[in-house]
């Protein structure tokens, strides 16, 4: 989405606008009218003030200067008609009604140069992202994988969702988070979980190792004071354990460790076999589509979000699930999980997910976010969401041996 897009998706389209600007002149020629017929003793010239500070709330400064000078205009007429314009009464009333004119062309001023640099910063932040956030490929071995992300209005500050996916010598590992936060610095956590996760899915053996080696990867240093935002590790070589991980650094300069964390579930997806190891820590919990059911992949033992083990002494529990051909894991945010309807009712993920009777997991991402986006009043979401959909295939030792 490009800047010119993302100004025309905060406001109002232009022929909504030039209909709403008939408010303020049509509230000029009432009260204008209005001030003329009335007796003496009744002055409605005040109720001008309105027509321009109506105009600043869609309009920007020209337009509202010119609808404040409108008014302006029509007070002295009001007071050439009824009296003259030198009336001590009607002249405190132009007065008045010239300072607030331009009082509020002011602020229309102000409010436009606020949502041009908002408008910035999110294209900024969105195509940061999009270097970022790597699309996934469609094949990853005996695996047929989509992903949608979902941005969240225009106004909002851009999440730091995030996943990706790494061949290994024996399957497919695969990461979906979130980023506590929002914003470029939300965008740049991604970034560090991300990098992190890339360079070390190739190398640890097992999930515990790498889930680790991504908690050492972001965890704040307790050793800097305050803040500090990066560890020098450069003049540090890393031991066979990683005792240095790269790219290590805090994620806030906060000293509250609460204020910086990363929900994330990693998962690994044997080629063979039907079955997939999970470590959740503190994010979602992954569904499995198995023909007309749900199941959650509940862990018995989440690990605490990345950057907050220091704080338990829990240890990582690699689970197991069963996952079989035809199968479906469906991996996602709190922003899909968030999103509200008229009524405040969150989006019931699950229920909409057994519900759907397709095939494929584009067919459901496609499902799911239409039908996502209708279940919020205004067709857009307050957070951005990401989803991914997982299919296991027959592998292909399989196929061969079913089909000599």
């Amino acid at each position: 989405m490009d800047l010119q897009a993302l100004r025309a998706a905060g406001r109002p389209s232009l022929a909504t606008r030039h209909a709403l600007l008939a408010v303020p002149f049509a509230m000029i020629a009432l009260v204008t009218v209005g001030d003329v017929l009335a007796p003496p003793d009744v002055h409605l010239g005040p109720f001008l003030a309105a027509a321009p500070a109506v105009a600043a709330s869609f309009r920007g400064p020209r337009a509202t200067g010119f609808i404040g000078a409108v008014a302006v205009l029509a007070q002295v007429v009001v007071a050439a008609v009824r009296s003259t314009v030198t009336d001590l009464n009607h002249t405190f009333q132009i007065i008045t009604l010239v300072l607030i004119s331009v009082f509020v062309t002011l602020f229309a001023h102000l409010r436009e140069v606020h949502e041009r640099e908002l408008v910035q910063l999110r294209s900024v932040a969105e195509a940061a992202q999009q270097v970022v956030l790597r699309p996934l490929r469609e094949r990853l071995g005996p695996l047929r994988v989509a992903s949608v992300y979902l941005a969240a209005a225009a106004d909002a500050q851009i999440g730091g969702d995030l996943y990706a996916a790494a061949r290994t010598s024996h399957g497919t590992r695969l990461i979906i988070g979130d980023v506590r936060g929002k914003g470029l610095e939300a965008v740049g956590d991604a970034a560090l979980v991300l990098g992190a996760f890339r360079a070390a899915a190739h190398q640890e053996a097992d999930l515990p190792g790498l889930v680790d080696y991504l908690e050492r990867a972001v965890a704040p240093d307790l050793d800097q004071g305050p803040g500090a935002g990066f560890d020098d590790t450069s003049s540090r070589a890393p031991g066979p354990d990683h005792d240095a991980a790269p790219h290590s650094r805090s994620l806030s300069p906060s000293n509250d460790l609460s204020e910086a964390f990363i929900t994330a579930a990693v998962l690994d997806i044997p080629d063979l076999g039907q079955a997939l190891q999970l470590v959740n820590c503190g994010h979602p919990p992954p569904l499995l589509l198995r023909g007309n059911r749900v199941i959650p992949l509940e862990v018995d033992e989440p690990a605490p979000p990345l950057g907050l083990s220091g704080l338990t002494e829990s240890q990582l529990a690699v689970q197991g699930f069963p996952f079989e051909p035809g199968d479906i894991l469906l991996l996602y945010t709190d922003g899909v999980l968030e999103a509200r309807d008229e009524a405040g009712a969150f989006y019931p993920l699950a229920e909409r997910a057994a519900a759907w009777n397709g095939t494929g997991p584009r067919a459901l991402l496609s499902h799911l976010r239409s039908d996502l986006l209708a279940h919020t009043p205004t067709g857009t979401l307050d957070d951005d969401a990401a989803m991914v959909a997982i299919e296991r295939l027959r592998p292909p030792a399989q196929r061969g041996a079913a089909h000599p």
